[in-house]
């Protein structure tokens, strides 16, 4: 019951913020649609510790700060690699075994390997990891094992 109503809050928070009109019709209709999401939602079993993780939300806030600094760092690096007239890539694919536990864990760990430039997470299965780099030698950064680590840590919650 706690999820729904913080799902309903979410949905609530995010309409009120897209919509920038707070008549009291609208925000009748908007009350009204996040009412009948969070019951749509419910009645398919949707309202779960996976669905809802409300569990990871302080965990993640702290993580975000982290995931932006290391984005900046490798748009750094990939810049360098594109300006460089020798254009250094060598790309590899590797496989790396994560330590996540719940699907949730992973999708936060393949989409935090995609969105750092130079780096794409092609395939998942299990708890490994296929990756595609462009340079080999980002692979041999450490970066990886510390975002897995930082990952987990947010999955737990």
């Amino acid at each position: 019951m706690l999820r729904a109503f913080g799902l309903g809050a979410i949905l609530f928070g995010f309409w009120l913020a897209l919509s920038g009109h707070y008549t009291p019709l609208l925000l009748g209709f908007g009350v009204g649609s996040c009412v009948l999401v969070v019951y749509l939602s419910d009645r398919m079993q949707v309202v779960d510790r996976e669905g809802v993780p409300l569990h990871v939300t302080g965990r993640f806030l702290l993580y975000l700060p982290w995931l932006m600094k290391e984005i900046f760092m490798a748009n750094l690096e990939v810049a360098k690699v594109i300006l460089d007239p020798k254009l250094p890539i060598s790309p590899r694919m590797v496989v790396f075994h994560g330590s996540q536990q719940t699907d949730l864990g992973r999708v936060i760990y393949a989409n935090s390997i995609t969105l750092t430039p130079g780096t794409i997470t092609t395939g998942v299965e299990g708890q490994d990891f296929q990756i595609h780099a462009l340079r080999a030698a980002d692979l041999e950064t450490g970066e990886e094992q510390a975002m897995d680590e930082r990952c987990t840590r947010v999955e737990q919650g």
